[in-house]
């Protein structure tokens, strides 16, 4: 019988061993998801929940687990969103952010919970929605010029509401106040349920919210839309004016967008890139959004990146320019 030094035979069983021991890591990437992936949305439920369970219904068709949405809100988006950030970069917590938690909260708030650009990885920016400007019907002002002329002639004298201090609803009036040189008072209010109520009692005279809230409103001629702040027309209401139409160079979008946790692996990042992506271009998504006002997006993880970096540096400009801080 002929016998193997030690040696040979430890050789060759770490050879046998070696591609063994890789096999759960290579199974585990091919057979993610294996589990339900938790969906952290930082706000109170509204347009940001409602695009969260919208796509995330239609990824589980493809993925083959349950996306469940939590709702987290508090500190405008940063309480959830820090959960996002500190969660197990494994793919099974990912996150729901905005304009406002991951572009304009860096700029605002004295202390930051998180850094919105190395602590999260971009899956895909999902959706872009226009604001709105809306006005209760007794105000004189028939259109965005006549409105100006009306601001400038009494300064301060006119408030316009926004679902709080620093969200993108604020400060769409602030660079409308900078770039048309009027000055108006801003009230905070908590969402658009008590915005459009104030605008519909008739205790505020104008107000920058969701085109998505304003719009069946407008619709019923309870209250009149100057103009959304998008570049151009809105396509679920081409009757209504741009601002930038009076107003050059003004545009304020709310929009939406997947994140997880950095380090999460390059490989299930672009999986959940691509069935996002598959999401959006579905009829049931894609009907639904038009529906709200809302445009679909559905770009690559490094576009949405650079994406993020500009409109950090953007809102960060109109912020400080306004003096608006957060403690």
């Amino acid at each position: 019988m002929q016998l193997f030094p030690r040696a040979a035979i430890a050789a060759a069983m770490l050879s046998l061993a070696t591609p063994w021991a890789a096999q759960p890591a290579a199974a585990q990437g091919a057979a993610y998801p294996n589990q339900p992936i938790r969906v952290i949305v930082p706000f109170s439920a509204g347009t940001s929940d409602t695009v969260a369970r919208l796509v995330g219904q239609k990824m589980s068709e493809t993925l083959g687990q349950p996306l469940v949405v939590e709702s987290r809100p508090g500190a405008g988006g940063n309480i959830g969103s820090e959960a996002c950030a500190r969660a197990t970069p494994d793919g099974y917590t990912i996150c729901l952010g905005t304009i406002s938690s991951h572009a304009i909260n860096p700029s605002i708030f004295v202390k930051m919970p998180y850094d919105n650009l190395k602590d999260f990885a971009p899956i895909t920016q999902l959706a872009a929605q226009p604001n709105a400007l809306a006005v209760t019907n007794d105000l004189p002002a028939k259109n965005i010029q006549e409105l100006i002329t009306l601001l400038k002639g009494k300064p301060g004298e006119y408030n316009y509401g926004s679902s709080g201090v620093g969200t993108s609803i604020h400060l769409a009036g602030a660079l409308f106040s900078q770039l048309t040189g009027t000055q108006m008072e801003h009230v905070p209010y908590r969402g658009s349920g008590q915005i459009m109520t104030a605008l519909l009692s008739g205790e505020l005279p104008l107000a920058f919210d969701n085109f998505s809230s304003a719009w069946p409103f407008a619709r019923e001629g309870k209250i009149r839309i100057l103009g959304v702040t998008s570049a151009s027309r809105s396509p679920t209401a081409p009757d209504i004016p741009a601002i930038a139409e009076a107003v050059p160079g003004f545009e304020s979008l709310s929009w939406h967008g997947f994140f997880a946790p950095a380090g999460t692996p390059p490989e299930i990042v672009a999986r959940l890139n691509k069935e996002a992506v598959a999401a959006l271009r579905s009829e049931t998504v894609s009907s639904r959004f038009r529906d709200l006002g809302i445009t679909p997006v559905g770009n690559s993880p490094e576009e949405f990146r650079a994406f993020i970096a500009g409109e950090t540096q953007r809102w960060g400009e109109v912020a400080r320019a306004a003096n608006i801080r957060v403690e």
